[in-house]
C-alpha cells in the first residue's frame, strides 16, 4: 500500500493489518519532505498534510474508534510517538529556516564601516568657462578689473551710445533680437529693449559711474540673429576690453594683447594689425595672430597665409567718451572685443562651434 492512499477507508478491515507499518511509512515520507522544504511556506503545507486537522495523522486518530480497546491503546501509543517525533522535526526545521533567513538578511544589510566610501562622480567646468576664467586671470594679472552687464540692453547702450548710426545693418531685425514691446515704435532708444549683440555696452555703463584711469574686461553672453553653422551660433560668449588714461596709444594695446595671447597659448605669438571699421573706435583695426597650428608657415587652418583673425579693436571714438560723460580731449583709450568660443576652437582645435552647446558628454569630458 502506498503512502498516498486514503488510510481511513482501509482501517475497517485492520484485523491482520499492522498499523505500525503504516505509521512508519507516514513517518518516513514526512521526514523526507521536511528535509526537502526550502522555505517556511513549503514547510507549512507539509505540516498540514501530516499534522493538520485533515492530515494523515488525524485520519488515523479518527479511525481508532473502529478498533478494539486493546488494539486502540496499542496503536494510539504508537500514533502519539510518531506525532511528537514529527512535531519535533517540524520545529527543528522551522528554526533552521529562520536562521538561514536571518543570515541572508544580515549578509544583505551588512556594512563594513572600514571600507572607504565610494567617490562621488564630480563634473567639471565647461570648456568655455575654463577659457573665460583663464583669460580673466591673465588680464587681472595685468591690472584689469572684471565688469558685468545685463543680457537685455536698451538700444541706447547697445547702439546709440557706441556711435552706431541708425542705418547700420546691425540694428536691423535680421541681425539683432528685438524684445517685443507694446507700441515699440513710439519708445525712445533708451526704452527699446534688445538682447545685447556684444558686451561693449558695459563700456558706457562703467564710464558713466567710474572716473578714469580705468582698465576693465567684460566677459559675457551675447546674441545675434544669424544662421547656425560650424563657425556661427546665435548665442556665444564675448570678452570686451577697455583701457582709458591720459596717455594711451595703440602701442599699449599691442603690448597688452601680445602678452595676453602669449600666456593663453603658452608660446610666443606674433600680432598683426590691419585697418578696419567699427563705429565705436577710431582708428579701428582687425587683430591677427600668427597661426598657432603651423607657427605662421601656412596651413589649411590659416588658408596658407600664416595668420588667424581673432578680434576687432581700436582707439575709443570721441563720441563714445561724450556719451559716457567724459571729455575726449582729456582722455584716450583703446577697446577690443574677442569671441571666447573662437579662442577655444583655436586652442583645442575644435572644428565645429555647435559642439560647445550640444550637451554631448563625450565631447565635454575631453576638457
Amino acid at each position: 500500500m502506498s503512502a498516498t492512499e486514503p488510510l481511513g477507508k482501509n482501517l475497517l478491515n485492520m484485523k491482520i493489518l499492522n498499523m505500525k507499518i503504516h505509521l512508519n511509512i507516514i513517518k518516513t515520507d514526512a521526514l523526507a519532505e521536511i528535509k526537502k522544504a526550502e522555505n517556511l511556506k513549503e514547510l507549512n503545507l507539509i505540516f498540514k498534510k501530516y499534522l493538520g486537522k485533515k492530515g494523515k495523522i488525524s485520519l488515523i486518530s479518527h479511525s481508532l474508534k473502529e478498533l478494539s480497546t486493546r488494539k486502540r491503546k496499542k496503536v494510539g501509543k504508537e500514533l502519539n510517538e510518531v506525532k511528537k517525533f514529527l512535531e519535533l522535526k517540524f520545529n527543528e526545521k522551522i528554526q533552521k529556516l529562520k536562521k538561514e533567513i536571518q543570515r541572508k538578511r544580515e549578509k544583505e544589510e551588512w556594512l563594513d564601516v572600514t571600507i572607504p566610501g565610494k567617490k562621488i562622480a564630480l563634473g567639471h567646468l565647461h570648456p568655455i568657462t575654463q577659457i573665460k576664467r583663464e583669460l580673466c586671470e591673465i588680464f587681472q594679472g595685468m591690472g584689469f578689473e572684471i565688469a558685468e552687464g545685463p543680457d537685455v540692453e536698451s538700444e541706447w547702450y547697445n547702439f546709440d551710445a557706441l556711435n552706431v548710426p541708425q542705418d547700420h545693418p546691425a540694428r536691423d531685425i535680421h541681425d539683432t533680437f528685438l524684445i517685443k514691446q507694446k507700441d515699440r515704435e513710439k519708445l525712445s532708444s533708451k526704452e527699446k529693449l534688445i538682447m545685447r549683440s556684444h558686451t561693449s555696452p558695459v563700456q558706457v555703463h562703467f564710464m558713466e559711474k567710474h572716473n578714469p584711469p580705468l582698465r576693465i574686461i567684460v566677459p559675457g553672453r551675447v546674441f545675434r540673429h544669424e544662421a547656425t553653422d560650424p563657425s556661427h551660433e546665435f548665442q556665444f560668449y564675448h570678452l570686451e576690453g577697455l583701457m582709458v588714461d591720459k596717455e594711451i596709444s595703440v602701442a599699449n594695446f599691442k603690448a597688452i594683447i601680445q602678452e595676453c595671447f602669449k600666456k593663453f597659448f603658452k608660446k610666443p605669438i606674433k600680432i598683426r594689425l590691419k585697418p578696419d571699421y567699427f563705429p565705436f573706435t577710431e582708428p579701428s583695426f582687425e587683430v591677427d595672430i600668427s597661426c598657432i597650428i603651423c607657427d605662421g608657415k601656412g596651413c589649411s587652418a590659416c588658408s596658407q597665409t600664416g595668420w588667424l583673425e581673432v578680434m576687432g579693436a581700436g582707439m575709443v571714438h570721441p563720441n563714445v567718451f561724450k556719451n559716457s560723460g567724459l571729455n575726449p580731449k582729456e582722455w584716450r583709450g583703446f577697446a577690443f572685443g574677442m569671441g571666447l568660443d573662437r579662442l577655444a576652437m583655436l586652442k583645442y582645435k575644435i572644428p565645429d562651434i555647435r559642439l560647445f552647446h550640444s550637451g554631448d558628454l563625450r565631447f565635454l569630458k575631453q576638457f
